[in-house]
């Protein structure tokens, strides 16, 4: 029985691991290109995205 609730175990946390990559990726393809403009502390700083 406590290796079947190992493998229950290690299958949640594959597919919550699968979840958050999938996530942060379609977060990084959701980011506007173009220019990024930032003022801070050391001056102006410009980026093209």
């Amino acid at each position: 029985m406590l290796n079947r609730n190992i493998l229950y175990l290690a299958i949640g946390v594959l597919l919550i691991v699968v979840g958050v990559v999938g996530y942060q990726l379609y977060k990084e393809r959701q980011k506007p290109s173009g220019i990024e403009i930032n003022f801070g502390k050391s001056g102006i700083s410009i980026e093209e995205k």
